[in-house]
């Protein structure tokens, strides 16, 4: 599964732990923000004036990377 623009926020900061990295560098309040659940990434990042191709590049980089044992994402299990 790939990360698209359409995905939730909160959605893919939970399935996808190692992107919350992307949201806080871009300065974008979606981390812990109760309307993530509601805005898609591409809201969130036309709320926010973030490029969506080059935001979107960051997540499914992000995504992409190896897991750590420690990632949340429950690889590990």
């Amino acid at each position: 599964m790939t990360i698209e623009a359409s995905d939730y926020v909160d959605e893919v900061m939970r399935r996808w732990p190692a992107t919350i990295r992307a949201f806080l560098e871009q300065r974008m309040h979606c981390v812990g923000c109760p309307i993530g659940c509601f805005h898609t990434v591409e809201e969130a990042c036309r709320e926010h004036g973030v490029e969506l191709p080059v935001f979107l590049a960051a997540l499914r980089a992000l995504a992409a990377e190896p897991c750590r044992e420690s990632c949340g994402c429950g690889c590990a299990s």
